[in-house]
């Protein structure tokens, strides 16, 4: 080869690296919206409820309409971004939050601010699987789809901390409509950097059919079920509503596995059970949810009612974890990278769960903020480790045109996952809340979230068993 022939392809090489690092700059941009925009509403709810004039029963409903409709539609978008295409869908989805975002903000109604947040709820469906599934396309597995899924982690861990900053600040400064409108100004950046720096679709050369009846049946019993875990604790479990929710969840899920079996062209081809890495993908992303995706909850539970924190610096404290989880990304990619994606799980879980148990000591009343850091340190890496090895996992041996619902699959049980873990973690927490005030009610609250913390430890633990099933291949 001569000097100019290896000049022109070492030009290509770095035009190539050039496009896809500014792809992974926005698809990370793409992850840091979704992970805002589950917390940025939490600190403006107070605002919400008496700017608009919502009861103390239907406000929840600001943050249950978006997890039940997201975890709800998850399996459908993944499916549309293999059929319809990736960069369309992302386009789709980020428009869709655009305009939910907008009617959010201009809403005087709870009923509108509900609907909005269904809306934004069905669009972070449709974006999450197609910017985890562009991912997976536009990096080859091994090293360089490790590194890009660590920037796409550590973007999400980011948003955490972000959301929560700039929920405090924005409602402080301009009142909670801004919590709305924020996602229209980062989605209008957002849409037209897409056709300047994301490839075309592939163009598919066989005629793929939309399994229409699979997308009703599994969005259907999907959305009931995840209303069933979410709303549950708060109806009680044996309301005629939770009840009549679960047995149609139960209809329609099994009405869907029907229709996959014997479906030409399935929305979830039942072979793909058959790859060992996407299931043990699938079952960690669930566990994990249960588990690390719970200590959020009672930490924001500890910081307001035992510390006494304001939102603002909640959304300080929660600064050292996020900071903690996208060091962890990091970690993961590099071990992934070296010593395979199995020792890399049980590494992340085990570093996790001592540092679960370490932050015990920082859950009663007297202790500071400072006592609880050490441990937030050490699970958020373990945390950070595990994010990005999970995904490794769920994306492995997939083919490009079945990432999207793989990527559906897996997030799905993300979401599935958080809500049974609450539930259940909550349950189990609160048991002895029930009637208390003041200082009685402050140490309840506290030893709620010390047995929380053990249980969640306990779990990572057990969820060390799913790791078996990931292949040994480095």
């Amino acid at each position: 080869m001569s000097s100019l022939e290896r000049g022109l392809e070492l030009g290509a090489g770095r035009e190539r690296a050039t496009g896809s690092g500014w792809a992974l700059a926005l698809l990370a941009f793409a992850q840091l919206i979704i992970s805002l925009d589950l917390n940025i509403v939490f600190v403006a709810l107070p605002e919400i409820g008496v700017g608009v004039g919502f009861s103390g029963q239907t406000l929840q409903w600001v943050v249950s309409a978006y997890t039940v409709f997201c975890g709800g539609f998850l399996l459908f978008g993944g499916r549309a971004a293999d059929l319809i295409g990736q960069r369309r869908v992302f386009v789709f989805a980020l428009a869709l939050y655009a305009l939910s975002s907008l009617a959010g903000g201009l809403a005087g109604s709870p009923a509108v601010i509900i609907a909005a947040r269904a809306i934004q709820g069905i669009g972070g469906a449709f974006l999450f699987p197609a910017t985890l599934s562009l991912v997976n396309r536009l990096f080859a597995e091994g090293p360089e789809r490790n590194r890009a899924l660590a920037v796409w982690g550590g973007a999400g861990a980011s948003g955490l901390t972000i959301g929560s900053l700039a929920g405090g600040f924005l409602t402080a400064a301009f009142g909670w409509p801004a919590v709305f409108y924020v996602n229209v100004v980062l989605a209008a950046l957002a849409i037209p950097a897409t056709f300047f720096v994301i490839p075309r679709d592939p163009e598919r050369r066989e005629r793929r059919r939309f399994d229409l009846p699979g997308a009703i049946t599994v969005t259907m019993g999907a959305t009931l079920l995840v209303f069933t875990l979410v709303q549950g604790p708060d109806y009680g479990w044996t309301a005629p509503s939770i009840l009549a929710s679960a047995v149609l969840a139960a209809f329609f899920l099994l009405a869907f596995a029907l229709i996959e079996a014997r479906s030409r062209d399935p929305l979830m081809p039942l072979r793909l059970f058959r790859n060992a890495s996407l299931v043990a993908g699938m079952t960690i992303t669930f566990l994990y949810m249960a588990t690390f995706g719970a200590l959020p909850y009672f930490l924001t539970v500890l910081f307001q009612n035992v510390h006494g924190f304001s939102a603002l610096e909640t959304g300080l404290a929660f600064l050292v974890p996020s900071l903690a989880i996208a060091a962890g990304t990091q970690f993961g990619e590099r071990l992934a990278t070296r010593i395979a994606t199995r020792p890399t799980l049980i590494w992340g879980m085990l570093v996790g769960a001592v540092g679960t148990a370490l932050m015990v000591p920082g859950a009663s009343i007297g202790a500071g903020y400072l006592a609880i850091v050490p441990g937030v340190i050490v699970s958020g890496v373990g945390q950070g480790i595990v994010w990005t090895a999970m995904w490794i996992a769920a994306a492995s041996g997939v083919h490009h045109d079945e990432q999207g619902v793989a990527s559906g699959m897996a997030s799905t049980t993300l979401n599935l996952g958080n809500a049974v873990g609450l539930a259940i973690l909550i349950a189990i927490a609160n048991r002895h809340v029930g009637g208390l005030s003041g200082e009685a009610l402050r140490g309840a609250m506290a030893e709620g979230a010390q047995l929380a913390f053990w249980l969640a430890a306990t779990g990572i633990l057990v969820s060390l068993l799913a790791t078996v099933a990931v292949p040994r291949r480095r």
